[in-house]
Parts: C-alpha cells; structure tokens; sequence
C-alpha cells in the first residue's frame, strides 16, 4: 500500500487559508443555547453556501494548488464544498462519491458544474477509484488528509477570535479528522483553548487509532452520520494532529445522534444531518465535561435527504 506523505500546514498556510476564506465567506454566527448549559454556544456551519463547513477547507486547498485540476472523493458536503470552491476559483473538479452516498448530496453536487463519478460501496472503495484517477492527471485532494483543507479547516478558530472574550473549548465531529485538527492547530496558540472530537460509534476509527498508537482498518456500520463514515487513509497526518493537539475523543450512538438533530430542529429551528449533529449528541449524552469558560458546539452540515429527516424528526 502506498502510503502519501502530507506535511501539517505551517503558520504560514494557516495565514494564506485565513486569507482566502475570510475573503470569500462571511463568518458563522454563534448561537447561544441554554439548554445545554450556561455559555454554552452553536456556531451554525450549516448556513456555509454549501451547508457544510468543507467549503473553507475546499477554498484554501484549491488556493494552495494554484489553479491545477482537481479530484476529490467525498461522503458528500467535502464534494460539494470542493465544487463551490473550483467555480469560485476558476478550477476544474472532479468528485468522486459512492454509490450509498446521500441522495440530497449527489443531487446537489449534479446541479454544479463538476465532473461526478459514483463508484463503490462505500467511502473507502469511492476513496480508492479517486487516487487511481489521480494517477491520470488532476491533483487528488483528499477530504480531510490535505495540507490545505486542514488550514482551511482552521478558519473556525479564526473566527472565534472575533467572536468570544476568551478561549474556548470546542467540540466537533471527528471523522477524517480535517476540522478537529485544523482547529487543535488554532488551539495550540491560545492559551485555555481546547478542542473535543466526538465521532460515531459505528466509525470508530480515530478512537481505535488513538488505543492502538496507529492507523488501523476498523468495520464501519451504516450511520446517520454519514458524512464521518469510513477508514483514515493510512499514515494520514489527521492522526498525529488529533493525537497530539485534541484534548479528548468521544463517541455517540445512534440514538443519541437522532435525539441531537431533533433537539436542534425543536429548539432551535435548525436543520442537522446526523454528520452534522454529533458534537451536539456528546454534550446531551454527557461525554463533553463541563468546562471553564465558553464552550462551543460546532454544528457542521445540514445536507440531509427530506424523507430521512422526516423519519428522524417523528421518531422521537
């Protein structure tokens, strides 16, 4: 198995993201939410142009590829962010996604003007036919193991510079590990800052890694949090960044991550996928600790297919 080598960002590309994401998206907004505790906030991610935070690490890897053509595999909103930043950019995208992928995602990525492959079972197949098509031409950006989208990823912290007094703790879906790293990079520089990732406990990959001390393959279930599910590319730099800058890694179930996206649609009128609700999930069920100072829940992705989040919303 070939094994790619991709180096963390530099402070350096933490700026460059920095100043191409601030330059194209507006910040997300902060939403108080008592019910989870006293300052305790929601940074909405869901009203991103694609619904889902992957646009900021799209911009700022495609900014780092200086206009060359590009391929990405995706669970969905990583395509759709990778699709959005190509047509802002001037950039020509491909996107490969599997054939079990969410509809809502697949029909919004065939209204842009990308190229679309489905192929595979699954991520880690769809994953696999990318880097072959790599071999071809166009510069393969992996959804989370990348040099850019993790700087792009770290934008989140950026931002709540501007948006809190002092340094929070922050907690965010961990499935590739591009946003929990990104913003454990932030993190590292702000004295009090620490980041949380709370991944599914049908994918359970960076909290096998983390007991093993490395990558290894784990069986991955069908899950709501679609957007987290599958393998880490082995020697992904994802794994050294989550082991040596996030403070903690919690899983939730199923069950808990059904309860988190019809919390936020009863008590705060916000669309959720299950992808994007699980940090969310690991404060009701307990396995975020009570901090000091401002905790923040990163909900990240609302790209949902309707009749799924329909049964979601009346089970409960």
């Amino acid at each position: 198995m070939t094994v790619r080598a991709v180096p963390a960002p530099t402070s350096a590309e933490l700026d460059a993201a920095w100043a191409v994401v601030s330059q194209r998206l507006a910040p997300t907004p902060l939403v108080p939410a008592p019910a989870l505790g006293d300052d305790v906030h929601l940074k909405l991610e869901t009203l991103q142009p694609t619904g889902s935070f992957k646009v900021r690490g799209a911009l700022a890897a495609l900014n780092r590829a200086g206009g060359e053509a590009v391929i990405t595999a995706s669970a969905g909103n990583a395509g759709l962010g990778l699709a959005w930043a190509a047509t802002a950019l001037g950039v020509d995208a491909t996107v490969v996604v599997a054939e079990t992928a969410s509809p809502a995602k697949i029909a919004a990525l065939r209204a842009l003007p990308v190229t679309l492959v489905c192929h595979g079972a699954g991520y880690d197949e769809a994953e696999a036919h990318a880097l072959a098509l790599a071999a071809e031409g166009p510069t393969y950006v992996s959804s989370y193991n990348d040099t850019g989208v993790i700087a792009g990823q770290s934008t989140v912290g950026r931002e709540l510079d501007d948006q809190l007094p002092g340094p929070p703790t922050v907690a965010c879906p961990l499935g590739g590990g591009s946003l929990a790293s990104g913003l454990g990079l932030w993190a590292a520089g702000r004295v009090g800052a620490r980041v949380i990732g709370i991944e599914a406990e049908r994918s359970p990959g960076f909290s096998t890694a983390l007991r093993a001390g490395e990558i290894i393959p784990v069986e991955v279930g069908a899950t709501l949090a679609d957007g987290l599910s599958g393998n880490i590319e082995a020697g992904a730099v994802t794994f050294e960044l989550v082991r040596d800058h996030v403070g903690a890694v919690a899983s939730v179930n199923e069950h808990e991550i059904e309860e988190a996206v019809r919390f936020l649609a009863r008590a705060h009128g916000i669309v959720a996928e299950g992808a994007g609700a699980v940090a969310v999930a690991g404060v009701m069920a307990g396995r975020v600790r009570p901090v000091d100072g401002p905790l923040v829940v990163l909900v990240t992705g609302r790209n949902i297919a309707l009749p799924r989040y329909a049964e979601v919303l009346v089970g409960g």
